[in-house]
């Protein structure tokens, strides 16, 4: 009986070790390559975002300080009469944002906004007002900043009060003048140098008074703000970002083989009815192609796909020309549009087949072009005040 339990003691060991070694062997074959898979595809992810990473950034930081202001439009209408205090609104960052280093804040970063306070036109003169605030701001790679940046149209009491005298100093001087000339209109030179003068004196009192009363009936301007019309917005802390490549967000280009058209310069100016909505390029274009093209198939197209043809308020010396196979030309042209802060593609099309043969970022352009220009074209965007003009309002 002994041996026939060391015999059965050894049997059951021996299958508690097969029993193991299968069970080891089941988890080799299936379990571990799980495991196995799952390191491997997070250690992928990690490398993508370090490549993507690579490709936005330069590595460097750079600070926007609280002197610096961000350029913006909003993108709808923030009516002082409509609006109400609460009311959220989106702005666009209309040219990039630039520290030491670099671009920190590219165009086309949008940023939230909340209409903080707002005020009616009243009597007396007084203008409405709006107060913004921005709260974070949304990059075109995603990343989602927060900010403290505040906007307003809101004049200082002590400016605003000068200004309200001085118009109705206007006013009553003007309504004094006028009664004057009516009342010696009225009765003659004759009656004035009898009267010693008190008839032009009683005229001239009785149109200051109503030019002071119509100075007290005057009514101030509402604020209206439009998409187009461009923001300055003022940080209330300082920011630090880090530098985008050159290259980070270049504008997608159609090029077409042996024609290559190459914008110099961009020029904002004012049409002939003072509006400020043109844009002129500087342009050099060589034809080594085996078609004719002309400056009246040169076209601009916005982000909207919205198309504005050459204008002819504005610089023509390539509209009219036809330009030949084996023909270099340099010129400018010039296009009406309804918004300069807007992303456009100065496009050339094929008449035969209306196919798009090339299309080229002014983005990519403006990024060349001198300092100089830049700040003249700011200037000219810049909005001045943000009223709205009623001919009929008292």
């Amino acid at each position: 009986m002994e041996n026939n339990d060391v015999i059965n003691y050894n049997v059951a060991i021996m299958r508690k070790f097969i029993s193991i070694c299968l069970i080891y062997a089941f988890l080799l074959v299936n379990i571990m390559p799980v495991f196995a898979e799952t390191y491997q595809g997070h250690a992928e992810k990690t490398d993508e975002r370090q490549i993507e990473h690579s490709e936005l950034f330069t590595g460097a930081v750079d600070v926007i300080d609280q002197k610096d202001v961000i350029k913006m439009t909003v993108s709808q209408v923030i009516d002082g009469n409509l609006s109400i205090e609460g009311d959220e609104f989106f702005a666009e960052v209309v040219s990039d944002v630039s520290g030491d280093s670099g671009i920190v804040l590219p165009k086309g970063t949008l940023a939230h906004g909340i209409i903080r306070e707002q005020s009616e036109a009243k009597r007396l003169g007084r203008n409405g007002y709006v107060s913004l605030e921005f709260d974070y701001l949304v990059t075109p790679d995603g990343r989602e900043i927060p900010i403290q940046g505040k906007m307003s149209t809101r004049m200082h009491p002590v400016v605003e009060a000068g200004k309200i005298v001085a118009t109705d100093i206007g006013y009553t001087a003007a309504g004094g003048a006028v009664g004057g000339l009516m009342a010696l209109n009225l009765f003659g030179i004759e009656a004035a140098i009898a009267s010693h003068g008190y008839t032009v004196m009683g005229g001239a009192a009785v149109g200051g008074t109503v030019g002071l009363g119509m100075s007290l009936w005057r009514k101030g301007k509402d604020v209206l703000i439009s998409p187009g019309d461009e923001i300055r917005v003022k940080l209330a802390t300082k920011m630090t970002l880090p530098v985008y490549k050159d290259t980070a967000f270049k504008q997608h280009e159609i090029f077409y083989p042996g024609l290559k058209i190459n914008i110099t310069n961009i020029v904002h100016e004012k049409d002939p009815f003072g509006d400020a909505n043109t844009m002129t390029l500087t342009l050099s274009i060589s034809n080594l192609t085996n078609i004719t093209i002309s400056g009246m198939d040169l076209a601009l197209v916005n982000d909207y796909n919205k198309i504005f043809s050459p204008s002819i308020f504005g610089d023509t010396n390539i509209m009219f020309k036809q330009i030949k196979p084996g023909e270099r030309v340099a010129g400018r042209i010039s296009f009406n549009v309804d918004n300069l802060n807007r992303s456009f593609w100065l496009t050339l099309c094929d008449r035969r087949n209306k196919k798009t043969l090339t299309k080229i970022s002014l983005d990519n352009a403006y990024k060349k072009v001198p300092e100089k220009i830049k700040k003249k074209n700011d200037k000219l965007k810049k909005k001045k005040n943000y009223f709205k003009e009623d001919p009929f309002e008292v």
